[in-house]
C-alpha cells in the first residue's frame, strides 16, 4: 500500500476542500489509480491556492476542512482500497501576522525561543539591524509611509496587546515598551499592568529580564482594563500619543518602532539588505531551520501522527536542495518514519512510507542514493520524454530563425549567465551578501588568506558562482565526494575564463573551502564553525540562484523552441535519441525504479499536451517559419512605439523575442475545438494568454520586471495580442494562425498519446496530475489550477469500457482517456512485472524506424510490449486523423530476434498481431492508433 502503482495529483484550497477531493475518489479508483498524491495541508495563510505558505505546521489547514475533513476524505481513500501521500514543506514557512512563531521573533527577538528556528543573521555588517529581524513589507520608503500615516500603534483587545498596523500587517510591539506607552496615560486600571511590564529593570531603568510570564500577566491585566470605560480611555489615550497626526505623535511613533527587534522598510530593501533566509526571492516565506532536532520534531510532529494513525502513506518533500543538509534530513526522516510503521493501524500493509524529493537533476546528474528515498517527483522524466518527442533535425533551422528574427544570436547558456549576474547584482544581493561575508569571515581565520579583501572574494565568488553547472552541492563536515569534486572542477573551468588573471588563486582557494576542506578537520571550535556556516550559506544560495536564473529568466528571454522551456529541461538540450532515452529507464530501474514520472505538475510552464503540440513545430520548421515571418510583417502595424528605459532609444511593443514566444504559445495553447469566430471563446483565450504574457515579459526582467513594471510596455504588447486576436472582419491573422493549429494539432496529439503511455509503463510511478486525463493546454500558474470538470470525465468513463475501435472522437479528450485507463488496469492487474520486471530495448528497423520506439517489460514468462510513434509530422495522412496511415510504415517492425513466432493482443483495441520471423511489423501494431501496449493473446 506505501509504495504506489499510480498517483494523481490533487491541488487542494478553500475552493476544492477534502470533501470535494473525496468525491473523486471514486473516479480515480476505477482510472486505476492506487495513491491520492495531495498538496500541502497544513495550516497555510488565509486564502492560499496552493498551499506552501505554512504559517502553523501543527495544525491541518481549516479551510480544507480540517483535520475531521481529511479523515473524512481518507476514509473514502480507504474504502477504494487507495492510500495518501502528502506534499510536505521542511524548507520555509510564509510571515506574517498568521504565523504565532514569526510573530514571537518580532515580539521578543533574540529572547524568543524560536529566534534560532528561522534562518536569521542577528549580527549582520549592517549596524542598524543588530540585534533586528528587517521586516521588508512597506509599500514605500519607511519615512513616507510613516508620515502619511499609513503606520499606527493599534491595541488588540482580545489579547490585550500593543501592535504596529499596516494595512494587513500587524507587527507587534515588544513587552519591554508596554510600560512607556501607558505611562504616557495612565490610570488607576493601568498601574498594575504597567507594573508587570517594569518588572526586571536594572540601574538604568532599561527593562532586561522580562519575562513571558510577567508580560502575560500585563496582557491579562489590559484586557480587563480595556474592557471598562477608564482603562479603554487611556489606552486610547495612549494610541493617540503615537499618532503621526501630530508632530509629538510622529516622533513618539517613530521612536517606539526604532526600538523594536524589528527594522521596518520599504520592501524593496529586501534584495539588498535581508538578514534572514527567504524561499527563492519572495519576502513573505521565510527559511526554517530544520536541520536543528527541535526544530524537525516541532514541524514534524502532526506529519508523524498523521502516518502513525494510517492517514498518510507517504510524503513528497518540498525544495529538498534549500535545506542546510538535504541527505541528512532525508535519511533522518526515514528513520523516524521506519521507527512509527510498527504502530500503524493493523489492516494497513507493513511496507515502507513512500519519500520523494523534489529535485532538479542536470543532465548527467543522479540522485543521490544515501539519501534512503524512492527517488524524484519526476521533472527529470519530464524533460526526458519531452525531449524524445523532438525531432532533432529541426535544431538546426530554428535556431538560425531565433537568431535572425530576434537579431540576438545570444544561446540559451550565455543567457543564464547573464540572468545569473544580474540576480546576484540585484534580486538576490542580500543573500549572495551574507555568503561573500561568510567566505570573507574564513579567509580571516588564516595567516595565509587573511589578506583576501571581502572586494575580491565578491569578485572571485561571482564568476563561480555565474558558471555553477547544477542546483547545489551537498558537501557536510566531512568534506565534499566525488560527484561534488566534479560539479567544482566544472564551475571552475568555466569560471577561469572570466576571472581576472591575477584573482586565479583566489579562485583555488574559495573552491577549497566550499568542499574540499573538511570543516571538521580544523582543531578550532569556531574556525569550523564559520567554515561549515560558508558551506551552508553557498550550498542554500545556488538553488534559488539557478532556479531564478533558469526557469524564471532564462526560460523567458530564450525562446527557440517553448517545449524545451520547462521545470527541470535543459533548452539547449533540444532532443534526445531512442537510445538515450532507453538508458535514462534502465538507469532509474536499477538506481530508483520507485520514482515518480510526471509530465505535468503544479509548476509547469505549459501543460504537458501544450509542450506535445510544440514539439511538433520540430518536425515542420520551414513551414513555421514562412507563417511566423509572414505574421509578423502582417501584424506590423499593431505594433506600439514606446519610449526607451532611461532615455534610450524608442522601441516597438512587442519586441521580436516576446512577439516570437506569443506566436509559439498562440499555436500550443489553442483549444481543440475553438473556432476563430467565436467572439466569447477567442476572449477567453486571449484573456488567459494575456495573464501568461505578462508573467512572461516581468519573469524575463528585460523590458518589464515585477519590482518596477513597465507599463506602457506591456499595456503596448497587451493591444497587439488582442487585436491579432480579435475575430473582426479585415483581420487577416487569425484565420492564417487557425489553418496552422489545424495542421500541428494532430501531430501534437500523437505526441500526446506517446508520452502519455511512456509514462505510465516506463520503470518508476506514473503521476496523474489534476486534468491531464483529458486534453492539458494549462498555461504557467495560476492557470494551471483552474477548476477540473470531474463531472464531465465521470461521464465519460460511464460510457462503458469498450475496446477503442477508431480514432475519429480523439478531439474530445475521451481518447487520451481512455488510453489511460486502459493502460494502469493493465498496471494493476500486472503490478508485479511492472514494479520488479526488467527493461528490455527493442530495436526497430526500416524505413520509418526513427519514428518509432518500442521496449519490453518482462518478468518470468510474462512480458509486455510497448510501441509508440515519434516525430509524426509530415508522416499523417490529410485527413486531420492523429495516426500515420498503415501503408506509409511499410517494412518497419520491431525486432524480436529470439522469439519465437507468437500471438499478441493490443489492450487498447483488442486487435491481434503478430510476430512472426522475429518481427513485428508497425503497420499492423500501430494501424488503429499512434501507440500500442500488447500482451500476450
Amino acid at each position: 500500500m506505501s509504495i504506489p502503482r499510480a498517483t494523481a495529483r490533487l491541488q487542494l484550497h478553500k475552493d476544492f476542500n477534502f470533501d470535494q477531493a473525496a468525491d473523486t475518489v471514486p473516479y480515480f479508483a476505477s482510472l486505476g489509480i492506487s495513491h491520492i498524491y495531495a498538496s500541502p495541508i497544513l495550516t497555510a495563510r488565509s486564502g492560499s491556492t496552493h498551499g506552501y505558505d505554512i504559517v502553523d505546521p501543527t495544525r491541518i489547514n481549516p479551510e480544507l476542512g480540517g483535520e475531521d475533513g481529511l479523515k473524512r476524505l481518507v476514509a473514502r481513500i480507504r474504502e477504494a482500497g487507495m492510500g495518501l501521500i502528502l506534499d510536505i514543506v521542511p524548507n520555509h514557512m510564509g510571515v506574517g501576522p498568521e504565523n504565532p512563531w514569526w510573530q514571537h521573533v518580532l515580539e521578543w527577538g533574540e529572547s524568543s525561543p524560536y529566534a534560532r528556528w528561522f534562518d536569521i543573521d542577528w549580527k549582520p555588517a549592517d549596524e542598524t539591524l543588530q540585534g533586528k529581524v528587517m521586516a521588508p513589507f512597506l509599500g514605500q520608503p519607511y519615512g513616507d509611509v510613516l508620515t502619511a500615516g499609513e503606520i499606527t500603534l493599534q491595541f488588540d483587545s482580545t489579547r490585550g496587546k500593543f501592535f504596529a498596523g499596516y494595512y494587513s500587517h500587524r507587527f507587534p510591539i515588544a513587552p519591554a515598551d508596554y510600560a512607556g506607552i501607558l505611562r504616557t496615560a495612565a490610570s488607576d486600571r493601568l498601574i498594575a499592568a504597567i507594573a508587570t511590564f517594569e518588572e526586571g529593570k536594572d540601574e538604568q531603568g532599561k527593562v532586561a529580564n522580562l519575562t513571558q510570564l510577567n508580560a502575560d500577566i500585563g496582557f491579562g491585566l489590559l484586557r480587563e482594563a480595556g474592557q471598562d470605560k477608564e482603562g479603554r480611555a487611556a489606552i486610547d489615550a495612549a494610541l493617540a500619543a503615537h499618532s503621526a497626526t501630530t508632530t509629538q505623535g510622529l516622533e513618539a511613533l517613530h521612536a517606539l518602532l526604532e526600538r523594536q527587534h524589528y527594522r521596518l522598510a520599504w520592501w524593496r530593501c529586501a534584495a539588498d539588505g535581508i538578514n534572514w533566509r527567504r524561499f527563492f526571492e519572495v519576502t513573505d516565506l521565510a527559511g526554517v531551520r530544520v536541520e536543528q532536532d527541535d526544530v524537525f520534531e516541532a514541524t514534524h510532529a502532526l506529519i508523524f501522527r498523521l502516518y502513525t494513525e494510517g492517514l498518510i502513506d507517504g510524503v513528497r518533500i518540498d525544495h529538498v536542495d534549500g535545506l542546510a543538509d538535504p541527505g541528512a534530513y532525508c535519511r533522518k526522516l526515514r528513520r523516524r518514519l521506519q521507527a512509527l510503521t510498527s504502530q500503524r493501524p493493523p489492516e494497513l500493509p507493513p511496507a515502507p512510507a513512500y519519500i520523494i524529493v523534489e529535485k532538479i537533476l542536470a543532465e548527467n546528474e543522479q540522485l543521490r542514493q544515501n539519501w534512503e528515498v524512492d527517488g524524484t517527483s519526476g521533472y527529470d522524466f519530464m524533460d526526458r520524454v519531452g525531449a524524445l518527442l523532438h525531432d532533432p533535425a529541426g535544431e538546426a533551422p530554428l535556431s538560425e530563425m531565433w537568431s535572425r528574427l530576434t537579431r540576438n544570436d545570444t544561446d540559451f547558456h550565455a543567457e543564464v549567465r547573464q540572468a545569473r549576474r544580474q540576480l546576484l547584482a540585484n534580486n538576490l544581493a542580500g543573500e549572495f551578501e551574507a555568503a561573500a561575508r561568510a567566505l570573507h569571515a574564513v579567509a580571516r581565520t588564516d595567516l595565509r588568506t587573511r589578506d583576501f579583501s571581502l572586494g575580491s572574494i565578491r569578485r572571485v565568488f561571482t564568476e563561480l558562482l555565474v558558471h555553477f553547472p547544477v542546483y547545489r552541492t551537498y558537501a557536510d563536515s566531512n568534506g565534499r565526494d566525488d560527484l561534488d569534486q566534479e560539479v567544482i572542477e566544472r564551475a571552475l573551468e568555466g569560471a577561469r575564463h572570466s576571472v581576472d588573471r591575477n584573482e586565479g588563486p583566489l579562485l583555488d582557494v574559495i573552491a577549497r573551502w566550499l568542499g574540499g576542506d573538511a570543516p571538521r578537520d580544523s582543531a578550532n571550535p569556531r574556525v569550523r564553525h564559520l567554515h561549515q556556516r560558508a558551506i551552508t550559506r553557498f550550498q542554500q544560495l545556488t538553488p534559488p540562484l539557478s532556479a531564478k536564473s533558469v526557469e524564471d529568466t532564462a526560460f523567458y528571454r530564450y525562446g527557440r523552441l517553448l517545449s524545451r522551456n520547462d521545470v527541470g529541461s535543459d533548452p539547449d538540450l533540444f532532443a534526445l535519441s531512442v537510445d538515450g532515452f532507453h538508458e535514462a529507464n534502465r538507469t532509474r530501474a536499477e538506481r530508483f525504479p520507485h520514482s515518480m514520472l510526471a509530465t505535468a505538475t503544479h509548476d509547469h510552464k505549459r501543460g504537458e499536451d501544450v509542450r506535445a503540440r510544440i514539439a511538433a513545430l520540430s518536425g515542420m520548421v520551414s513551414e513555421w517559419e514562412n507563417a511566423v515571418s509572414e505574421w509578423m510583417v502582417l501584424n506590423s502595424p499593431l505594433r506600439s512605439e514606446t519610449a526607451g528605459e532611461n532615455g534610450g532609444p524608442v522601441s516597438e511593443a512587442p519586441q521580436p523575442a516576446d512577439e516570437l514566444m506569443l506566436y509559439q504559445m498562440l499555436a500550443g495553447a489553442w483549444p481543440i475545438g475553438l473556432e476563430p469566430d467565436d467572439a466569447e471563446g477567442m476572449g477567453q483565450f486571449a484573456e488567459r494568454i494575456d495573464q501568461w504574457q505578462t508573467k512572461a515579459m516581468r519573469e524575463a526582467k528585460q523590458v518589464s520586471d515585477w519590482v518596477a513594471p513597465n507599463e506602457e510596455y506591456e499595456n503596448g504588447s497587451r493591444r497587439f495580442l488582442h487585436a491579432i486576436l480579435e475575430p473582426k472582419p479585415g483581420n487577416a491573422f487569425l484565420p492564417k494562425l487557425a489553418a496552422v493549429v489545424n495542421k500541428l494539432t494532430p501531430a501534437g496529439a500523437v505526441n500526446s498519446f506517446a508520452q502519455t503511455v511512456l509514462r505510465i509503463t516506463s520503470p518508476g510511478v506514473p503521476d496523474l496530475y489534476q486534468g491531464t486525463d483529458f486534453w492539458d493546454f494549462s498555461l504557467v500558474d495560476p492557470d494551471n489550477r483552474r477548476p477540473v470538470d470531474y463531472a464531465l470525465r465521470r461521464q465519460a468513463m460511464e460510457q462503458g469500457d469498450t475496446p477503442v475501435s477508431g480514432i475519429d472522437d480523439w478531439r474530445s479528450g475521451r481518447l487520451k482517456q481512455q488510453i489511460v485507463h486502459r493502460t494502469l488496469q493493465l498496471r494493476a492487474r500486472e503490478s508485479d512485472l511492472f514494479f520488479r520486471g526488467e527493461y528490455l530495448p527493442v530495436a526497430v528497423e526500416g524505413g520509418l524506424a526513427r519514428h518509432a520506439i518500442g521496449f519490453v517489460r518482462g518478468l518470468q514468462d510474462r512480458s509486455v510490449i510497448v510501441v509508440a510513434t515519434l516525430r509524426p509530422t509530415g508522416l499523417l495522412a490529410d485527413d486531420g486523423k492523429p495516426l500515420v496511415p498503415r501503408e506509409k510504415w511499410e517494412d518497419t517492425a520491431l525486432l524480436f530476434p529470439d522469439t519465437p513466432d507468437s500471438t499478441w493482443m493490443d489492450i487498447y483495441t483488442g486487435k491481434k498481431v503478430r510476430i512472426e520471423s522475429g518481427r513485428l511489423l508497425l503497420g499492423e501494431a500501430l494501424a488503429l492508433l499512434p501507440v500500442a501496449v500488447l500482451t500476450q493473446a
